[in-house]
C-alpha cells in the first residue's frame, strides 16, 4: 500500500491516513503488522515524527515531522489547540442544525495500553461545534421506529481528548455510524448488510495550522474514506470534502 501524501516539504509531510490503520506500534494490538509512520518512512526514506494521532478507525489528514525540532514546535501547536481541524462524520437519527457542546469526558484507559495511568484523573474539558449538512430518512424499521434516520456532519473539536467526536455524537444520542464501542450496533449492522458499507464513517478532511517555519498558514484536504463516500453516493448527497 502507497499511503497518499496530500503535503511534503523539507520539514513535514501530510498524509491521508487510511481507515483502519494505526498510526504506530501499540498495545492495542500486539498482531497489526502495518503502521503508517514505518510505511511512510519507507515510502519517503526519510525518518519521521508523530505530532499527533487519529484513531485506527478513523480516516484522515495525519501530520509528520521530519526532525524532532519540527516535531516540537508542531506538537505545541496542536497541543495548544491552534491547529483547526475539521471532520465529516455521518451518524444516527436527526441531528441537530448546529451548536457547539461543551462537554468534559473522563479519560477513557485502555486496559493493556494504559495499565500504569492514573486512574482517578478528572473529567477534562472536551468542546465540539457541529453543523448538519444533510439528513435522510430510509423505509426500514431497524430499531424501534419504522423508519431509519441518519445525518452527514461537520464536526470540528476545539480540544483534542481520546475518542472526543465519538464520544460527544453518542451523548447527543447521534452516535457516528459503525462505532463499535460507543454506537448502535443494530444500525451498524443494517448499514453494513443493506449498503455494503462497513467502517467508522468518520475522517478528518480538514486541517489548518501554522507552517512550523514559515510561519505560513497552511490549509489542507482530503476526501473522506470510501465508506462515507460511497453512503453519500446511495442516498443521494452531494459529494462533500470540507465545509
Amino acid at each position: 500500500m502507497t499511503l497518499p501524501i496530500i503535503f511534503q516539504d523539507q520539514h513535514m509531510v501530510v498524509i491521508n491516513k487510511p481507515a483502519g490503520l494505526l498510526v504506530h506500534r501499540s498495545m492495542l494490538d500486539k498482531h497489526a503488522t502495518e503502521f503508517a509512520m514505518q510505511m511512510l518512512r519507507d515510502q519517503i526514506n526519510q525518518h519521521v515524527f508523530p505530532v499527533h494521532r487519529l484513531d485506527r478507525p478513523t480516516s484522515g489528514l495525519l501530520v509528520f515531522a521530519l526532525s524532532s525540532e519540527v516535531a516540537s514546535v508542531l506538537t505545541e501547536q496542536f497541543s495548544q489547540q491552534q491547529v483547526q481541524k475539521h471532520y465529516l462524520a455521518i451518524v444516527r437519527g436527526y441531528a441537530p442544525d448546529e451548536g457547539e457542546l461543551d462537554y468534559a469526558l473522563k479519560e477513557e484507559l485502555d486496559k493493556i495500553a494504559d495499565k500504569k495511568a492514573r486512574q482517578d484523573k478528572e473529567p477534562q474539558q472536551a468542546v465540539t461545534y457541529y453543523k448538519k449538512l444533510a439528513q435522510v430518512e430510509l423505509p426500514f424499521a431497524v430499531g424501534r421506529y419504522q423508519t431509519a434516520r441518519y445525518s452527514l456532519m461537520a464536526l470540528s473539536p476545539k480540544t483534542g481528548r481520546k475518542h472526543q467526536l465519538r464520544r460527544h455524537m453518542a451523548h447527543l444520542r447521534h452516535p457516528i455510524v459503525g462505532d463499535t464501542t460507543h454506537g448502535d450496533g443494530k444500525q451498524n449492522r443494517f448499514i453494513r448488510d443493506q449498503y455494503q458499507t462497513s467502517g467508522l464513517a468518520l475522517s478528518c478532511i480538514g486541517l489548518s495550522l501554522l507552517h512550523p517555519v514559515t510561519h505560513e498558514q497552511i490549509t489542507l484536504t482530503a476526501p473522506p474514506s470510501e465508506g462515507i463516500q460511497s453512503l453519500c453516493a446511495q442516498w443521494g448527497w452531494q459529494p462533500y470534502t470540507q465545509q
